[in-house]
């Protein structure tokens, strides 16, 4: 490589390292199914209750819990919204919702935060959270 050539390999370099950081940011971000930030949104803006499970799909609780959390989503259909959150392809809503262990249930109320549990929780548990 000739020494001269060295500022031009360097602007090349760095052009092409923010194009791949454009790229990146452009990409659409995956989440489950409607996508995390449309479950804020809905989330904050909701009429009913909200009930949030933030999981991850290695958790052992969070795999004993998620059926039922599924089933719970069915039952209460039109009275109170219930969306699960994976973590690890949305940590950043994780970190901004304070969550450290999982499964994590929060419960909002017109847009603020009304409720917390931390573990597998039983149904009825849920439906409490959600003063249901």
């Amino acid at each position: 490589m000739n020494k001269g050539n060295l500022p031009i390999w360097i602007a090349g370099a760095v052009l092409l390292y923010i194009g791949w950081i454009a790229f990146d940011m452009l990409r659409p971000v995956s989440g489950g199914g409607s996508g995390a930030l449309t479950t804020i949104s809905t989330v904050r803006t909701a009429k009913l209750p909200v009930l949030v499970e933030f999981y991850a799909d290695w958790c052992g609780p969070c795999k004993v819990v998620g059926p039922m959390v599924e089933e719970l989503a069915q039952e209460l259909r039109g009275k109170a919204l219930v969306i699960r959150i994976n973590i690890d392809e949305n940590p950043t809503l994780a970190r901004e919702h304070g969550v450290g262990p999982i499964p994590t249930f929060i419960a909002f109320k017109s847009g603020r935060e009304t409720g917390r549990e931390i573990g597998g929780i039983p149904k009825e548990r849920m439906r409490e959270l959600l003063g249901l």
